[in-house]
């Protein structure tokens, strides 16, 4: 029944999501040419909210739970599993206050409205994943504007989207460059459930009735562990909530 409703709904669903990126690309280039970082950041902050809540047109909940005292004024390393592009959005807006910055492929950063041209100015990393020393680079220019400007980032560790809802192992490279550029920087790992059941059977028809829900974790101690156990135990906290513990 999903999948019928589907067919029925998802045209609905991408005329909105992809409304509001036409909508908000002129938006967001007047906001970072005439009035710099903070009306930028406000205008994407708004655009992701209405496309959070483009999963109302799919009949799908959206839920984001935190718990934490997360201080504003300190970096921040988000560490997500990934289902879909939907992950996303949802993470933009409800971590609005931490300024959250994502990694990125190059090659996303052209001809996707709104979407290309926040990452070109939003202040994120885009990596050649082909050219290890510019990702590299990237990564190490990101943890300075972190640091800087107590800015959180946003990294998917699996590498890639868990098509199925099953968390894949976590990558440990990105975090420990991060690290060593913002050792003081916190790590909160972030659980992501049933994004990936919105795209089940690809870009159309996509799913409806879909719980999606975020659920922010506590920080990991990092105090005598290295970056390999840093990963782990945020990989083990989220497979725990997930309910995916290793055996």
């Amino acid at each position: 029944m999903s999948k019928f409703f589907g067919y029925i709904f998802t045209p609905l669903f991408y005329l909105l999501f992809f409304g509001f990126l036409c909508i908000f690309h002129p938006i967001q280039w007047i906001c970072f040419k005439f009035f710099g970082y903070k009306a930028h950041k406000s205008s994407v902050d708004v655009l992701n909210f209405f496309l959070t809540y483009c999963n109302w047109s799919l009949f799908n909940s959206v839920t984001f739970i935190n718990h934490q005292n997360l201080p504003a004024n300190q970096p921040i390393i988000f560490v997500a599993n990934h289902q879909s592009m939907y992950d996303i959005p949802g993470m933009i807006w409800f971590l609005r206050k931490h300024h959250p910055k994502f990694i990125s492929k190059i090659e996303l950063t052209k001809n996707i409205p709104s979407i290309s041209y926040n990452l070109r100015v939003g202040g994120g990393a885009n990596i050649d994943r082909k050219d290890s020393k510019q990702a590299v680079s990237e990564l190490i220019k990101l943890g300075r504007r972190m640091k800087e400007n107590n800015w959180s980032t946003v990294i998917f560790a699996e590498g890639t989207r868990a098509k199925d809802g099953k968390l894949k192992p976590f990558q440990v490279g990105g975090i420990a460059t991060l690290l060593k550029v913002v050792p003081d920087a916190l790590l909160v790992p972030i659980a992501i459930e049933n994004s990936w059941k919105i795209v089940l059977f690809g870009m159309f028809p996509l799913t409806v009735g879909n719980p999606i829900k975020w659920t922010v974790l506590s920080p990991i101690d990092k105090n005598g562990k290295n970056a390999e156990e840093i990963v782990w135990a945020a990989e083990n906290a989220i497979r725990e909530k997930l309910g995916q513990a290793i055996n």
